[in-house]
């Protein structure tokens, strides 16, 4: 069973509801350690004077910022405790805005948010007037000693929560030389009907459980067959020729009759493996006339 990380309160005007705070996804990465290649055992890292070869104890390091060249400004860390946000447990609103008007490049990491004791009611009065209203707050909290810029938004029965980053934490892609300017290029009418009917032609419902991390499935089942004593022979890589650029309106025609041949020969057999996700959906919204008010709000 999951365990809360947090916990504290939503100040809500001069409303307060308690809340929990609970991580929303749990990383599948597959993670290595470093062995040694003759011995096979855990290396040890050890923090070194590159001057004198000696170990440096913890407790006499200090932190440094790079102002140029092998210079820095030592920070105590007293200087920098001096400086720590206000730890308070509020997530203070500051606004309400529309789900469109935030950019999905902001959002950072997702939690969700559970009633604390006795906040059972003021956190469903929150919710649903969220939902009616169609509504994202946006609210500053202070986590880990770091204060976070917040999304909080409905979704079903929970309310979810993600960290946002900070507009001048976000590059300007006008800052990258390689990206054509408008004006610079431009496509012919007949190349953008094309292009559109390309995008129409692939286009369908969002149905997460389709997308699995095939390499990591790979990793793991790599992994399994050498933990069992299976040898594995290593193909070598073969260079690949770097292909002739193709005609754009080849490229476009060719790839339009690929999808229209596809769905013809596998109309059938698509239509039975969209099927499982369709219902398991209605299973999801089967709890009444609300639930499907909740999933137009979140579109």
């Amino acid at each position: 069973m999951p365990r809360s990380i947090w916990t504290g309160a939503i100040s809500f005007g001069l409303v307060t509801v308690p809340v929990k705070l609970y991580s929303a996804v749990q990383r599948k990465t597959v993670r290595f350690h470093q062995l040694s290649g003759t011995s096979g055992v855990r290396i040890q890292q050890k923090r070194v004077d590159p001057q004198t070869g000696d170990e440096v104890p913890y407790e006499d390091i200090v932190k440094g910022y790079e102002i140029g060249p092998d210079r820095y400004v030592v920070i105590q860390p007293e200087e920098l405790e001096a400086l720590d946000p206000k730890k308070t447990k509020t997530i203070e609103i500051e606004d309400f805005v529309e789900l469109s008007q935030i950019d999905p490049i902001y959002y950072d990491h997702p939690y969700y948010l559970a009633p604390g004791a006795g906040g059972a009611k003021p956190y469903r009065l929150l919710l649903e007037a969220m939902e009616e209203t169609g509504k994202v707050a946006i609210a500053k909290v202070v986590i880990r000693s770091k204060e976070q810029l917040v999304a909080i938004r409905p979704m079903g029965d929970v309310l979810n929560m993600s960290t946002m980053l900070f507009a001048d934490e976000v590059v300007d892609p006008d800052t990258i030389d390689d990206i054509p300017r408008d004006g610079e290029v431009s496509a012919t009418d007949r190349e953008l009907d094309i292009a559109k009917q390309l995008v129409d032609s692939l286009a369908g419902e969002f149905e997460p459980e389709q997308y699995r991390d095939t390499y990591r499935e790979e990793v793991l089942a790599l992994i399994e067959r050498k933990a069992a004593g299976e040898e594995v022979a290593v193909q070598p890589a073969k260079e690949e020729e770097a292909a002739p650029v193709p005609d754009l309106m080849s490229a476009l025609k060719a790839s339009l009759d690929a999808v229209r041949e596809r769905d013809a020969e596998g109309d059938g057999a698509a239509r039975s493996k969209k099927a499982p996700a369709k219902k398991s959906t209605s299973k999801r919204s089967s709890s009444g006339a609300k639930s499907s008010s909740r999933a137009k709000t979140k579109k």
